[in-house]
């Protein structure tokens, strides 16, 4: 995971996520999705009709992307391992 745009779920720059590919994509989950050509994860939303991508982090204003045709959801995060530096 590289940025920190799902820093309020607990999911950090530099974590390694599991994506399930057979989770079910429900409203409010973290998914992991290609928008564009570029792999993210963030938060499946719903509004006005549209699906869209939201970040989870209350210090940064990142913004929401919309869901096209070509948008692919990849799966749903099922965990995360995070490496610490003991040095």
């Amino acid at each position: 995971m590289e940025g920190d745009c799902l820093w309020d779920v607990g999911i950090r720059d530099g974590d390694i996520i599991a994506a399930d590919r057979a989770g079910k994509r429900r409203l409010g989950r973290a998914v992991l999705a290609v928008v564009e050509g570029a792999v993210m994860a963030k938060i499946l939303r719903k509004r006005d009709g549209r699906f869209y991508l939201a970040p989870a982090n209350s210090h940064e204003p990142y913004p929401d992307i919309e869901l096209t045709e070509d948008s692919e959801i990849w799966g749903v995060i099922a965990g995360v391992v995070r490496r610490y530096d003991l040095a």
